[in-house]
């Protein structure tokens, strides 16, 4: 119809992935975690320190590799092949866990099934499925300095993952501080989720009708 507003097209992984890469300040050590955050290392430009951790033993991780150029020794937590920056180690289970026991991290990047509007964090079971265990994901949110999270805005279904409590089993509780999803950047403030950006196109009114919890928008 003449005058209608086009559809907001949401933003893709890769899209979501280099959202967060451009927040991610200079010098700060990063885990990223299984998953989506995994695609975050390659969207950081080659000339920028950030040093990247692998839980299961990388310090200095760099991008995917090219399919001609996989060592195939070399993989993440989520057993993708990455490669290593010049500079960069790997070493034992132990020392990294060290590292993130320690809070040496300054930024811990997770995936998640929901988020409550308080900054607890579900992320490794849902009541239709689980995982064999949480894994590394507990000690990582209560480890590093700063916990984002980068997931869809809403399930296939078009369920809300903002919530106001979660129901699923909680990793961790009041540790997200920033989410970024495909409509929007939020962050967990004592007030709530606090809106922002949002993809072109969408209305706050819009994206409240698809978030479970209650929004504001930053002044």
């Amino acid at each position: 119809m003449p005058g209608t507003r086009p559809a907001s097209k949401p933003l893709t992984r890769g899209e979501m992935a280099a959202r967060a890469a451009r927040d991610i300040p200079e010098g700060w050590y990063v885990n990223l975690g299984i998953g989506m955050p995994t695609l975050i290392a390659n969207y950081v430009p080659f000339d920028r320190e950030v040093i990247f951790h692998s839980e299961n033993g990388i310090l200095g991780m760099g991008p995917q590799p090219e399919p001609d150029k996989i060592n195939r020794w070399l993989v993440n937590a989520g057993k993708q092949h990455v490669t290593l920056r010049p500079g960069g180690c790997y070493f034992h289970h132990a020392d990294s866990f060290a590292m993130i026991r320690g809070g040496h991290l300054d930024l811990c990047v997770l995936g998640a099934f929901q988020v409550a509007e308080n900054g607890d964090i579900a992320n490794w079971a849902t009541t239709s499925e689980s995982a064999p265990a949480v894994g590394g994901a507990m000690d990582l949110c209560v480890g590093a300095k700063n916990l984002w999270v980068v997931m869809e805005h809403t399930t296939k279904a078009g369920e809300s993952k903002l919530v106001r409590r979660c129901s699923y089993p909680l990793t961790a509780l009041g540790c997200v501080t920033r989410i970024y999803t495909n409509l929007a950047v939020l962050e967990v403030t004592p007030e709530g989720f606090v809106v922002t950006e949002m993809i072109p196109g969408l209305s706050f009114q819009e994206l409240q009708s698809r978030t479970d919890a209650p929004l504001k928008l930053a002044c």
